[in-house]
């Protein structure tokens, strides 16, 4: 049973369109299949009552005129009397079983109440493939004569029929095609909508067009996404003013450390507020990536703007070199990449002392940026969970350094907004690779 249940499963169709598509197109094909086949036997049976009732006017007429014709006569008058369920035939037959066929036992009861009273007859069934009997009548004269009948169960279909049959399953099956495709529309837009809802959450407007359910559905949508992007912007104008307020408070502070006699616990206050200066700059930083408004796309030289960024690092004396090239330019948002690599050569020096910049084109709208170290690496079962907010692993990489556990969240959340993917892998010689794979926006 439930290897029966696996197959239906895997037959029926995934998408609500065909699954729609298909049980209207079968429920009507059926509905059209079972008046076709109702009207057909009504058709036989009305048709076949009639002829029943000819029959037995046509063989009482048939029967008098061959006994009325000289013997030497009847045999060219045969044919000419002869029907589509019978034909006349000179001389007596052998004898059969008895008939038993619903369909030739009415004939043979049309048939009796035609000749009875007037002239005797004997009737048995023909075996064969086909449903066959006869009836052998004695005319007055002494002569035996023999009625061959072949019943047919109803009259033979048009040839256009089955034409005429498919063109209208056509018909029903584009008027299902549309009707589904009318009434799943909506809902295709609606996932067009919500995919289209970014890491920004900023809202994008369905439109309010269609039928009344759709249209009270698109404004329910645009509301909330209006409402979502609201409390978003609010959290951030929060989170800002948060970060304005401790700025002077935090300064204050380092004023007074500065004054401070002993200089061990100078250094270890001068430490925490840093790394406290650090915790809401780079707090306010991943809130304004995840939320803020998206830069515009332009079209950029890699190969430059890795350059610039490797030369900065030169200057001020970091171990950062490049090789490789993206062989062109990209449609990318450029602060926001400068920003990412900047995060990634700067997680390089901190855990590994030196940073290596790849540049490989994969393609004419990809390329692939890799920012490696020789660091000591993150164990394998750790390599997305570094991306979380303010997860930290210090005992994989080194001890002696600090960070506010945002650095690679923003890189990540970077990535997003550029429709590019960013991954950790450990290198086999030792260290660590940050992967940017970069496509055309």
């Amino acid at each position: 049973m439930s290897g029966a249940g696996a197959l239906l499963r895997k037959l029926v169709p995934a998408s609500l369109f065909a699954r729609l598509s298909l049980i209207l197109l079968a429920g009507l094909a059926a509905a059209q299949l079972l008046s076709v086949s109702l009207a057909i036997r009504e058709r036989d049976q009305t048709t076949m009552g009639a002829m029943i009732d000819l029959v037995e006017v046509d063989v009482r007429a048939a029967v008098s005129l061959l006994d009325r014709l000289p013997a030497a006569e009847r045999p060219a008058w045969m044919p000419r009397l002869a029907r589509g369920a019978y034909r006349f035939e000179a001389g007596p037959t052998q004898p059969g079983p008895p008939v038993q066929s619903t369909l030739s036992a009415r004939l043979l009861a049309s048939t009796a109440r035609a000749l009875e009273g007037s002239y005797p007859f004997s009737a048995h069934a023909v075996p064969g493939p086909i449903e066959r009997f006869q009836v052998d009548v004695r005319l007055t004269d002494g002569q035996t004569i023999t009625i061959d009948f072949r019943p047919r169960s109803g009259l033979p279909l048009s040839p256009w029929l089955p034409y005429m049959l498919a063109a209208q399953l056509a018909l029903v099956a584009l008027a299902c095609w549309l009707a589904v495709r009318m009434a799943t529309r909506p809902l295709r837009t609606l996932a067009e909508v919500a995919d289209a809802l970014g890491p920004d959450l900023r809202p994008v407007e369905m439109p309010e067009q269609g039928p009344s359910e759709v249209v009270r559905a698109a404004r329910a949508l645009n509301a909330m996404q209006r409402r979502i992007a609201g409390y978003v912007d609010e959290r951030l104008r929060i989170l800002a003013a948060i970060s304005h307020d401790l700025q002077t408070p935090i300064t204050r502070m380092r004023l007074r450390v500065d004054l401070m006699d002993d200089t061990v616990q100078q250094a270890r206050f001068g430490d925490d507020l840093r790394q406290l200066q650090d915790l809401v700059r780079e707090g306010i930083g991943y809130a304004r990536t995840m939320h803020g408004k998206p830069e515009p796309a332009q079209v950029v030289d890699l190969d430059n703007l890795l350059d610039s960024i490797v030369l900065d690092y030169r200057d001020a004396g970091a171990a950062v070199r490049m090789s490789g090239s993206c062989g062109g330019p990209l449609p990318a948002r450029p602060k926001a990449l400068r920003r990412l690599l900047v995060n990634l050569i700067d997680n390089a020096l901190k855990y590994g002392a030196t940073a290596h910049v790849v540049l490989e084109r994969d393609g004419p709208e990809r390329c692939t940026i890799r920012v490696c170290d020789t660091g000591p690496g993150i164990p394998e079962a750790m390599l997305e969970a570094v991306f979380e907010p303010f997860y930290r692993l210090e005992g994989s990489r080194s001890r002696d350094t600090g960070g506010t556990g945002l650095g690679l969240a923003i890189a990540r959340q970077l990535a997003g907004t550029m429709a590019a993917t960013l991954t950790l892998h450990n290198r086999p010689e030792g260290g660590l690779e940050a992967r940017l794979v970069l496509t055309a926006l």
